[in-house]
C-alpha cells in the first residue's frame, strides 16, 4: 500500500519527542507538509530539523505555542490558518494516589488533554467540511477503556477524548471528513521510561524493568513488551489517508491487545 498525502497540510500537537515525533516524521514521509508542534520555539525547530533529514522532506515546518492555553492556541491558528489533517496527539500523564488528587490537577489534565483538542477541532473541521476532505484524530490510549488506579485523573481525560472524537464525528456526517480517535497501548518514550521507574525503581537494568513493568502492572498485554513510537505512527498514516473513507466515529485500537474485549 503506497500512500501518497502530497498537497494536504497536517498538523500533529506535541509533536517534538515521543509519539508525536513518530507520527510527524511517519506523515512527512508520506509527502505530506507536516507542521511540528511543541511550547518552545528552539525545541520545534531542532526537530522540523531531524525530520528533514530523516525523511527528505523539505516541506515540513513548526508552529511554536502552548496549545493547552487560548493565547497559545490562537498562536499556532494565526500560524497554520488551515490544515487538512490535524492529529490532536498533545497530552500530560503521570502517576498520583487518587484520593490526592488535587482540583488543580484535574483541571490542568483537562485543559491539556482535552480542551486542547476541542479548541482545535472547532477551528478547523468548518474548513475541512467546506472542502469535502479532512482527516481529524485524536491519540487516546488504552487507559480510555481500562482506567489505571494510579492515574485515574489520566485515564479520565482519556475518555473524554473518544466521547469528543464520536460526537465530532457526527457533526462532520455526510461531508468527506472523517473523525476517529487511537487507542494506542503501553508505549515505549521518554516520558514512559521515567514512568517505569517511578514504578520498579532504578535498579534493574532497563530491559528487566521493561519486563517487570509489563507483567505487574500491564499484564493483560498480548505483544509483553511496550509498543515503538513508530507502530502507533503506522496506524495514524493509515487512517490519515484516503483508504481509510470509510472509518469515522471509531475508536481503533494499537494496543498490543492490552484492552481485554472486541470492542472498545
Amino acid at each position: 500500500m503506497q500512500i501518497d498525502l502530497s498537497g494536504r497540510t497536517a498538523l500533529v500537537t506535541g509533536s517534538t519527542q515521543g509519539i508525536g515525533a513518530a507520527i510527524a516524521t511517519g506523515l512527512a514521509r508520506a509527502g505530506a507538509h507536516v507542521v511540528v508542534n511543541g511550547r518552545g520555539a528552539e525545541r520545534v525547530e531542532e526537530t522540523v530539523r531531524t525530520i528533514r533529514a530523516e525523511t527528505g522532506n523539505e516541506n515540513t515546518t513548526g508552529a511554536a505555542g502552548d496549545l493547552a492555553t487560548e493565547e497559545g492556541t490562537r498562536a499556532v491558528l494565526d500560524a497554520v490558518p488551515r490544515v487538512d489533517i490535524l492529529v490532536n496527539n498533545l497530552g500530560i500523564f503521570g502517576s498520583a494516589p487518587a484520593l490526592e488528587i488535587s482540583d488543580e490537577e484535574w483541571r490542568r489534565y483537562f485543559e491539556v488533554n482535552v480542551l486542547s483538542a476541542v479548541r482545535l477541532i472547532r477551528a478547523y473541521l468548518p474548513g475541512m467540511t467546506e472542502q469535502g476532505w479532512g482527516r481529524v484524530l485524536n491519540l487516546a490510549s488504552d487507559s480510555a477503556v481500562v482506567i489505571p488506579a494510579e492515574m485515574i485523573h489520566y485515564g479520565m481525560t482519556k475518555t473524554s477524548l473518544l466521547a469528543v472524537g464520536r460526537g465530532f464525528a457526527k457533526e462532520a456526517a455526510g461531508t468527506g471528513v472523517t473523525v476517529n480517535s487511537v487507542i494506542a497501548g503501553p508505549t515505549h518514550t521518554g516520558g514512559v521510561e521515567g514512568f517505569v521507574r517511578e514504578l520498579v525503581g532504578d535498579e534493574l537494568p532497563w530491559e528487566e524493568a521493561q519486563r517487570e513493568f509489563m507483567i505487574k502492572h500491564r499484564p493483560q498485554s498480548l505483544l509483553q513488551r511496550l509498543i515503538e513510537p513508530e507502530e502507533i505512527a503506522n496506524l495514524v498514516v493509515y487512517l490519515a489517508s484516503p483508504y481509510a473513507s470509510a472509518t469515522t466515529g471509531g475508536a481503533v485500537r494499537v494496543d498490543g491487545g492490552y484492552v481485554d474485549s472486541i470492542l472498545p
